[in-house]
């Protein structure tokens, strides 16, 4: 059988990962099947590339990473940075100050490198899961040169109020829910959607040959732009929405169905 696609975009948690960040073997087979068959596979992921190049390293694979939501474009062999979108620093000691005052737990990230001023165990834990190392730091003077992305985590319920304020206020910045208990704060000019466009203008490819598949509020924009879009069972009903097709949960190796369901030419 032949491909129908030439690019395979795929989110990386709660889509090709499980809820425990596991990479189920039926779901590694059918992602390295598809890449073997010639199709681009790019991760395009809310995490930064460290966080990224684990996965894609068990993957068994290399090529382009959209990472910190599109924020970031990264060609994993010699880690260019080949689209950045940087946040203006303006609002953000105001949204630290807030992050503070609710004990809301903030990181600061440039293309590669990720910043806190403390952590909790969970916190830890948390990063752990993630495979990162934060760099600890004040933010007191001075913020980091070239910062694509704020992060702020915290139970969802706390999670829905911050975004609730934030969505009532005038801000420059945009608010992403990337998760149930992230909140990613980054430029407006940066989307997985817009990013993943870039990268389809750079390689002369029609949107027609893109498959994407998602399962978050962060993954709209790319499900939409997207020749065919699918959303996780696991996904929000909105989501869902601004999907093509519906594939399985992220626990039962929903991308290795959809994978081989949708990607390859049938009869």
């Amino acid at each position: 059988m032949k491909l129908s696609y030439d690019l395979i975009a795929l989110d990386v948690d709660g889509t090709l990962l499980t809820d425990d960040h596991n990479l189920l073997e039926e779901v590694k087979e059918a992602v390295q099947e598809a890449a073997q068959a010639g199709a681009d596979i790019v991760l395009c992921t809310g995490r930064g590339p460290m966080g990224t190049f684990p996965v894609l390293a068990e993957l068994e694979l290399s090529g382009i990473l959209i990472t910190h939501n599109g924020a970031a474009t990264i060609r994993s062999e010699d880690r260019e940075v080949l689209f950045q979108y940087d946040i203006d620093s303006g609002e953000l000691m105001e949204i630290l100050d807030y992050c503070r005052e609710n004990r809301i737990h903030f990181d600061l990230n440039t293309a590669f490198d990720m910043y806190v001023e403390s952590m909790t165990e969970e916190v830890m834990q948390m990063y752990e899961h993630h495979q990162v190392e934060p760099i600890m730091n004040s933010f007191d003077e001075r913020f980091p040169d070239g910062m694509v992305k704020i992060t702020l985590f915290g139970s969802k319920e706390l999670m829905d109020l911050t975004q609730t304020y934030w969505e009532q206020r005038d801000s420059s910045l945009q608010f992403i829910r990337s998760g149930d208990f992230f909140i990613d704060v980054q430029s407006p000019s940066s989307s997985k959607g817009i990013a993943l466009k870039q990268l389809a203008d750079v390689k002369g490819m029609d949107r027609g040959k893109i498959l994407a598949i998602g399962n978050y509020y962060n993954d709209i924009s790319m499900l939409e732009y997207a020749g065919l879009g699918i959303a996780m069972s696991n996904s929000p009903e909105s989501v869902k929405q601004a999907a093509d097709q519906i594939a399985g949960s992220n626990n039962e190796g929903g991308v290795a169905a959809a994978i081989r369901q949708y990607a390859w030419q049938q009869g």
